[in-house]
């Protein structure tokens, strides 16, 4: 049976390599729009449905579809990608004001084609992400290495920025934007992994 990953970011394709050693990638050209109608969590489980179900309807055959998105929120405000320099060290400065929590949550859809049977899982992750104290040339010295435009909330975990990470509570990979232990139990009754 192929498994797809509906995705074209390099963390969801290091994170399912680590499971499946043989896999496509087939890259939605959904519309990512949020829904206000629904919770974080529905929004975010919305997306992930939306790219695997595009995909899905693309291709033929036996097949295992994975669709991921990840939102980072705080307070009920959703921070996504920055604009700009300026936007990204607004974003970081809010998120290290309080009690410098907030929360990441990753979506996750998988749709299984067996012998013209489809079969679907939706589901989420929450991790909460604990910050230190930044200072303003900390955050500049992370904003020149260029990595925090590309990234919801203008960081990423997984690289220089995780000397600014207190701890985390929940599976790091779900932090990542792929989260590995639910993708196993579902996709191990399909595959031998």
């Amino acid at each position: 049976m192929k498994v797809i990953l509906a995705s074209q970011s390099p963390r969801r394709k290091e994170l399912l390599a680590l499971i499946v050693p043989k896999f496509e990638v087939i890259v939605s050209n959904q519309e990512e729009t949020l829904n206000k109608k629904l919770s974080v969590e529905e929004q975010v489980v919305e997306i992930a449905y939306t790219k695997a179900k595009n995909v899905y309807n693309r291709t033929e055959g036996d097949r295992i579809i994975i669709g991921s998105d990840t939102i980072v929120t705080r307070n009920g405000k959703i921070y996504g990608k920055p604009k700009n320099r300026n936007h990204a060290k607004e974003m970081i400065k809010e998120l290290i004001t309080g009690d410098r929590v907030h929360q990441i949550i990753t979506g996750l859809s998988i749709l299984i084609e067996e012998n013209g049977q489809l079969k679907e899982y939706k589901t989420y992750d929450a991790v909460k992400v604990y910050l230190k104290d930044i200072s303003d040339e900390e955050i500049e010295k992370w904003l020149d290495t260029g990595n925090a435009m590309d990234k919801a909330a203008a960081y990423g975990i997984q690289n220089e920025f995780c000397v600014h990470v207190e701890k985390i509570e929940g599976n790091y990979t779900a932090a990542l934007g792929l989260p590995t232990h639910k993708v196993y139990d579902v996709i191990k009754k399909y595959i031998n992994l």
